[in-house]
């Protein structure tokens, strides 16, 4: 009997964590608005991530060609109006004021909006998809039999849970420790620092989309 209750899990899980791990945009995101709006907030910005992750998961593994097609077709439009987004949240952020400790957390998204946003920044990277192609196929995970689509859903799921364990821990300990121990000065500075890596990220997204042109 093949051991698919760990194998595929296993793998999505581990491989969830190292995509979710590395500090780009959505991270810098995450952190920013812990420390400025709380725990709900940031986490619901990087559980956005998850669901893009795994849903560009879920179209390389059950070969929705028609949507993959489209999207990689249309990534030049995607990375353009994405990198425009990330400029637009990193001068917010840089211009963002930090509440201190003692005061109540600033005006900021709401976390279901904070959660919408940054599906849509996600989804606008479709190489995303390339990425879990290249590992499906490294783990030899073939849909061509009856029963290939179990190793496939438990690989999504657990590249999904492996992201979201993720964004808990670093939501909680953004929230739980830096939060309630930085100065309102030093949060600002954090706050212009997170600002100017994101416009950044948006830069390149946006050369990125116009050297597909």
């Amino acid at each position: 009997m093949t051991d698919w209750g760990v194998g595929p899990f296993s793998q999505g899980f581990l491989f969830g964590l190292a995509l979710a791990m590395p500090v780009g945009a959505i991270g810098l995101l995450c952190i920013r608005r812990s420390l400025d709006h709380g725990f709900a907030t940031g986490f619901a910005t990087g559980m956005g991530a998850a669901v893009a992750d795994a849903t560009y998961g879920a179209v390389a593994a059950f070969g929705l060609t028609a949507v993959s097609d489209f999207l990689l077709t249309w990534q030049t439009v995607l990375a353009l109006a994405g990198g425009a987004a990330l400029v637009w949240l990193g001068v917010q952020s840089w211009r963002s004021r930090a509440a201190g400790p003692a005061r109540t957390a600033p005006v900021g998204p709401h976390p279901m909006m904070a959660f919408v946003q940054t599906v849509g920044l996600t989804l606008a990277n479709p190489q995303t998809i390339l990425t879990f192609v290249a590992l499906f196929a490294g783990l030899g995970v073939v849909l061509g039999d009856d029963a290939g689509w179990r190793p496939a859903l438990l690989l999504i799921l657990g590249v999904f849970l492996g992201s979201g364990i993720w964004w808990l821990i670093l939501a909680g300990a953004v929230d739980g420790f830096l939060r309630r121990r930085l100065s309102e000065g030093a949060i600002g500075w954090i706050n212009r620092g997170a600002g100017a890596l994101i416009i950044g990220f948006g830069l390149l997204a946006i050369a990125r989309g116009l050297s597909l042109i």
